[in-house]
Formats: C-alpha cells, structure tokens, sequence
C-alpha cells in the first residue's frame, strides 16, 4: 500500500466513492486516492468469489490515456520494447516503459482502438509516465481521460454478466479490445485484468458509473471487491507489482519478462537501454524473479531475505502473503540465477529466523483467461 499523504495533499475520491461507503467499504489511502481494500465480507472471501463467480474492483485511480496522432504507435514504440506497431485494431499488449539503464519506469496496457492508441498506467506513476510521454513524444496528442472511470469485472461468472448487458463481449478474447455501449454509455472494454480470472475491465464514463456498478453487483454471482484482493488475486497469479516486483532498477529479463520485448524489437535494438537488456537476453541477468512456497503457515512479506544453504542472504522477496486459493503463504522475489530453478531449497528470514522454503514456477495459480 502507499504511505498517507500529508495533510497538505487531500486525498483524490474516485467516482464511485459514495458507493463504496454505502457498501461498508473500508477505505484506505493509496496512490493518492481514498480507496476501497475491502468490504464488509473480508478479503478472504471477496478473494475466494472472484474465483469461483464474479468480484467488481473499482480500478478507477488508475491513469487512463488516449494517444492520437499521425502515427502514435511507432512513437510509442520510442520509449517501450513491445512491438505496438503490430498490433492489429482490436487488440491489447503489455508492455514496458524502460529507461536507459534497462529498468522499468512502469509496465501499462495498450490497446489498438483504431483511430488511437488506448493506454491504462499504474496510479502512482501515471503523472510521470503522461510527463515522459508528452516530453519524449511531442508529436502526439495525449489526452488523459480524467472523465472516466475504470472497472474491472473478474472471475469465470463475468462473461455471463456481461454479456447479458451487450452480447458482443461473449465474443471477445483474452486481450480483445472493443467500444461497446452498456446501458446506453459509450463504453472500452477489453477482455483482461490483473487477477488470472476470465474478465474485463471498462473504462465507462465518470457519470454512468455507478449505474453500472449497480446493475452489475444486482447480479446474483457479483460482489463487490477490493484492493486487498486484488492484491492476493494477482500474487497467486504470479503477476507484478510496479514498485514492488519491478522497479527503476530491475530490468525486463530479471523480471522475467522477456515476453514483452517483440522480435523485431530485439532485432532493432532501439528503445530504451536496449543495450543492457539485450545484453542480459543472451548471456543472462544478474538475478531473476521466482515463486517462494514457504513450509508452514507463516507469510514471507515485502522486504524479507532470501538465504541460501551456506547462511548468507542472497535476495529478497518483493511481494508475499496468503494464498487463499493455494491454501498456504506464497510469496514472489530475486534470487540469483543459480537458485532459480523450481526445486531449490532456500530460506526466509521471518522474524530472525530462517523457515524453510522452495524455489517454485509461477504462476501459483493456473491462468484461466479466455483465449478462444
């Protein structure tokens, strides 16, 4: 979670803010924004929902973008490894805004709307990552969608929900994006989010919002969910968290990304600290990210170290806590590359003392995205 602001920043509410409160939300500071880690339910089972049916996140602090111009993707395709120029109308890609020393400034999503580009930036970077655009990019227009609200709908329940309100998005696949009307608003959907499950998230305007939500939390398989299990959700998903599992100063092949950087992006060589991540692709990097099964009961958090057979500490978790859906704690860190095959015994550093655990593969959790 991020720390409170000071005093002198009030906190920014987002346009369900009201709706939250009415459902007993418990609202906390994050990013800069009042928002909801939980409801009434608890975590656990508002985790455990979105598994089996359907939870509605409200993901509204995040940075919503439209980039216009002659050519916005290769622009874009300036500051990220990801090959934006291939993607087809309709389409979504993850991908990496890096610097020139390799690290990541943030990972976004980006889709392919047809006439422009449609971006969706970490809440606590997307100030920064609209002032890297608008500097790097002075050919293309950004326009930030302050006017919107963002929601994603997850679990193997959200296609059926959904599509009762417009049928078209029973069609789409796993990275589709589509401008759909739901309840006579102009809506973006694409089929995607942060939490493994089949899903979507829309991006609806501010003043449509909360009949929306409302309608979908009428649904008998939907309950409300927030950041707490989102953050769960994405952990049993092996997903990373910016700031946390990736930062300025872990580059994409550390991060396991690799994925990200397209063919003819490695062949080009031209975006961002291109040089060390390439580098790092062919000869290896100095760490890598793996999956922590701790033995027992206790949770590895942010910040604990990693200790190998000799005593010594050797890395640190970046992201852990409870799996509900495993049934035990999970965790996420950087070891070294000789520690990071699935099978290693390690140790975590709980508390002063070292508790047995393994090097595990991610995700913890099989992905279940619709893919078609």
């Amino acid at each position: 979670m991020a720390e409170s602001p000071s005093a002198e920043t009030p906190l920014r509410t987002v346009p369900l803010d009201a709706l939250h409160r009415e459902l007993g939300a418990r609202m906390v500071p994050f990013a800069g924004y009042a928002m909801p880690v939980q409801y009434p339910a608890g975590v656990l089972a508002e985790h455990t929902h979105t598994r089996a049916k359907a939870g509605l996140f409200d993901v509204s602090h995040m940075g919503q973008v439209r980039l216009t111009g002659a050519d916005p993707a290769a622009a874009l395709e300036r500051l990220v490894p990801g090959a934006i120029r291939a993607l087809k109308p309709g389409r979504q890609r993850y991908t990496l805004f890096t610097n020139d020393a390799g690290g990541i400034l943030d990972d976004l999503m980006v889709a392919n709307a047809g006439d422009h580009l449609f971006a969706v930036l970490n809440a606590a970077r997307k100030e920064a990552d609209v002032d890297h655009l608008r500097t790097h990019l002075p050919e293309v227009e950004v326009t930030v969608l302050e006017d919107h609200a963002l929601l994603a709908l997850q679990g193997p329940a959200a296609a059926g929900v959904l599509a009762a309100l417009a049928p078209e998005v029973a069609d789409m696949r796993f990275m589709d994006a589509r401008a759909v009307e739901l309840m006579g608003a102009p809506c973006f959907v694409t089929r995607s989010g942060y939490t493994g499950e089949d899903g979507y998230e829309i991006s609806v305007p501010a003043e449509a919002a909360e009949r929306l939500a409302r309608t979908l939390l009428e649904h008998e398989d939907v309950a409300p969910a927030g950041l707490g299990a989102r953050d769960s959700l994405r952990l049993e998903a092996g997903l990373c968290l910016y700031g946390s599992d990736i930062t300025e100063s872990t580059s994409p092949i550390e991060a396991d990304l690799a994925w990200t950087i397209g063919k003819t992006r490695r062949e080009a060589g031209d975006f961002p600290g291109a040089r060390t991540i390439l580098e790092q692709l062919r000869g290896g990097p100095p760490s890598r990210r793996v999956g922590l099964r701790p033995e027992g009961r206790a949770p590895a958090r942010a910040g604990t170290e990693v200790i190998d057979a000799d005593g010594t500490a050797v890395g640190m978790v970046t992201s852990g806590g409870y799996g509900p859906t495993v049934g035990g704690p999970v965790a996420m860190g950087y070891v070294p590359p000789w520690l990071a095959k699935p099978g290693t015994r390690v140790a975590l550093r709980v508390r002063g003392k070292d508790l047995p655990a393994q090097v595990v593969a991610l995700p913890f959790t099989p992905p279940r995205q619709f893919r078609g």
